[in-house]
């Protein structure tokens, strides 16, 4: 995901442009400026932007070796990325809260919390691939906004195209505003949901997220990043 365990911004979920929303999650997390944001490793080198800075800030942002000293900083891979419905922040914090303080699987984040300042399709990829599962919030929100409709479906290819991200995908009825298995998208029926109200489900939780593949998919992930730089070196 290439995001700083303090590099963490709130970010708008529309996919529309000129499309301007906030996002107040400042009870979290700290504020931190977006262009601060450090660009990530991805699977497939891509071309790099870089912030714009001042060029006395740009010196100073370098070490001895010309690499930024934002470079040096650790990295995380998330244990889950919640995707949510705009109007959905509060309970996804809530959910986020609830797996982090109350289960101890940590970290997570959601997709509000991604680095502004980047294109909405940089961010999903980052936070899927940045993560060892995908947690979709099935409310009654998620299916009205076709952007949440394009994330789960994109989600659900990426599970199928690679192996070590198989069984990944997640999908989430919270307490809060269900989505009726009903009116769930067949793709989604056809994986066995988190279903917060039943009495299973703390039996649920522990038993899809293992720390053993955990583990595995961020080794993957490292190693990934690795050839990414090597390339970017080449």
């Amino acid at each position: 995901m290439g995001v700083g365990k303090s590099k963490i911004d709130p970010c708008p979920l529309s996919l529309s442009l000129g499309k301007s929303h906030s996002v107040d999650t400042s009870q979290r997390h700290h504020e931190s400026d977006s262009r601060n944001s450090k660009i990530p490793l991805r699977d497939v080198a891509g071309h790099s932007s870089t912030t714009e800075l001042p060029t006395g800030e740009q010196r100073g942002a370098e070490g001895e070796d010309g690499v930024p000293d934002e470079e040096a900083e650790e990295e995380v891979f998330f244990k889950f990325v919640i995707l949510h419905a705009e109007d959905d922040i509060s309970e996804a914090l809530r959910v986020q809260d609830l797996l982090q303080n109350g289960f101890g699987i940590k970290p997570g984040i959601i997709f509000a919390e991604m680095p502004c300042g980047r294109q909405h399709l940089q961010n999903l990829d980052d936070a899927v691939n940045g993560s060892a599962w995908t947690i979709l919030l099935l409310t009654e929100n998620f299916l009205r906004d076709t952007w949440c409709k394009f994330q789960f479906y994109t989600s659900l290819m990426n599970s199928v195209n690679r192996q070590h991200k198989y069984n990944s995908v997640i999908p989430m009825r919270p307490l809060n505003n269900p989505l009726p298995r009903e009116r769930t998208p067949f793709a989604l029926r056809t994986i066995n949901a988190l279903e917060e109200e039943s009495r299973g489900f703390h039996t649920q939780v522990e038993r899809i997220f293992q720390e053993s593949v955990y583990k595995t998919q961020q080794a993957i992930w490292k190693e990934t990043r690795k050839m990414v730089q090597m390339q970017f070196i080449a």
